[in-house]
């Protein structure tokens, strides 16, 4: 859609000639239509950013507002009325237009009202545009990963989101569950509400109350004046409590209370509030254990596991790893302004066969670092950390059955890459960065084999 364009429609040919005049000059590009018609053809052609239309003429104004009001994403309309059919004008507004203006046309007053509808227009376009990059980055979709089990867990996301139903998600740390959480809220009917989050563990126990039910004034020494708890902040969207088995026992029976009756107390009040909160929580530690214990209440997990959802760890998808690599090097490259580093395919095996206790945040870590401690441009594998440099990849998935009478080395060598190619799905950059060589001499050695896509 143009910045600045504008379509005209009107009967009247002279003060067409006049409305594209004077809107020119104030720097906008004009196209004319005769009627509701010949205004409708065009819409798709020059995509206008704003449209002024008569109201009274074949295929009027009102049948071209219905017309452009079907749009997805419609621009901005202005009517055109005589005096005295201002009702007229009312009810086109009711319908969906921005404005009107009368005849005879104060010209300085229409070239104003363009003004703001075009000031109106670009907020929305910067709406739109900030929302698919929303879409873009908490979107379902937008989660790397390919491997069964991790798909198995955003697919259960993606149906529970719709639903206001309390999700549970296990998953040691650095797996993503604050991201997964984010996902959901951002593809439920509440990703126009706030989003809180809180981190149970990283709030010294005397506070964590106060934090999530606020407090009056004067309910202890320092409260000189009365707060919201993120409970509150969270009112009709979600609240999404991270490392929910480090909330104390005190708190837990009062969150109980938010799940089951829908109702807060803060510190120092005696009067309820009611709040309407989806609750996402997630935990590193096993809850199940912990109520063995007695550090976690039994009927608080079940309110809060009604949906469970177990994210695996990196070191049980590591098929996932290099198109992890990929975009999380890119990223870094990006966030620091660093461009022509690149990584050489040597560590590739290595990133794939170590064990990542710290997830995909200790991966994204150690990408950073080799990118901003890099004094060359291909940083390769003597500049690994020494714990992932002395890992020897992974070669078990290529074990292969050896049959007495002997083997050759090409039929060893051809079962290799076979392997490696169905480990990823066909994609040969990942599988020529797994065999340690580039795509050109895999794809050499597939041809010099006779292995074809399909096979």
């Amino acid at each position: 859609m143009s910045s600045n364009r504008i379509l005209v429609v009107d009967d009247d040919s002279s003060l067409r000639s006049v409305m594209k005049m004077q809107l020119e000059e104030a720097g906008y590009q004009v196209t004319l239509a005769s009627d509701g018609a010949e205004a409708y053809d065009l819409l798709r052609e020059i995509r206008p950013q704003l449209v002024i239309s008569d109201l009274k003429m074949p295929t009027g104004g009102l049948e071209l507002l219905r017309l452009i009001s079907a749009e997805e994403i419609p621009p901005t309309l202005i009517i055109i009325t005589a005096f005295g059919t201002v009702e007229t004008a009312v009810q086109a507004m009711k319908m969906g237009a921005y404005d009107y203006v009368t005849k005879p046309l104060d010209f300085e007053a229409l070239v104003l009202v363009v003004n703001r509808a075009m000031e109106r227009q670009a907020l929305l376009e910067e709406v739109r545009q900030l929302r698919s990059a929303l879409d873009q980055r908490y979107g379902f979709e937008s989660i790397i990963g390919r491997a069964k089990s991790f798909l198995r867990v955003l697919d259960q996301a993606a149906r529970v989101a719709q639903h206001d139903t309390t999700v549970l998600i296990h998953g040691e740390t650095g797996t993503g569950k604050e991201l997964l959480a984010r996902a959901i809220h951002h593809n439920s009917r509440r990703r126009n509400k706030p989003f809180v989050t809180i981190n149970c563990g990283a709030i010294p126990r005397d506070l964590v109350e106060a934090e999530l039910f606020g407090y009056t004034r004067g309910a202890f020494t320092g409260a000189y004046a009365s707060r919201p708890g993120r409970i509150e902040q969270a009112d009709d969207g979600t609240l999404f409590l991270d490392e929910i088995g480090e909330l104390p026992l005190e708190a837990q029976v009062k969150l109980l209370r938010v799940l089951q009756q829908g109702e807060i107390s803060r510190i120092g009040s005696t009067e309820t509030t009611r709040v309407n909160v989806r609750v996402l929580a997630a935990t590193h530690r096993n809850l199940q254990a912990m109520i063995e214990d007695d550090a976690f209440r039994e009927d608080l997990y079940y309110r809060l596991a009604v949906v469970p959802l177990f994210l695996p760890p990196l070191r049980e998808r590591k098929e996932d790893i290099p198109e992890l690599v990929e975009y999380l090097f890119q990223k870094a490259t990006e966030r620091h302004g660093i461009s022509g580093v690149r990584l050489t395919e040597s560590i590739m095996p290595h990133l794939v066969a170590y064990r990542w206790p710290g997830n995909v945040r200790e991966l994204e870590n150690v990408l950073e670092r080799l990118l901003v401690l890099s004094s060359h441009k291909s940083i390769g594998e003597d500049d690994l950390p020494e714990e992932i440099r002395r890992v020897q990849p992974d070669v078990s998935s290529f074990r292969l059955d050896l049959p007495d009478e002997g083997i050759s080395l090409e039929s060893v060598e051809r079962e290799l890459i076979l392997r490696a190619l169905e480990r990823f799905k066909g994609n040969q950059t990942h599988a020529a960065k797994y065999l340690d060589i580039s795509r050109r001499t895999l794809i050499y050695r597939m041809e010099k084999y006779g292995l074809t896509q399909d096979e």
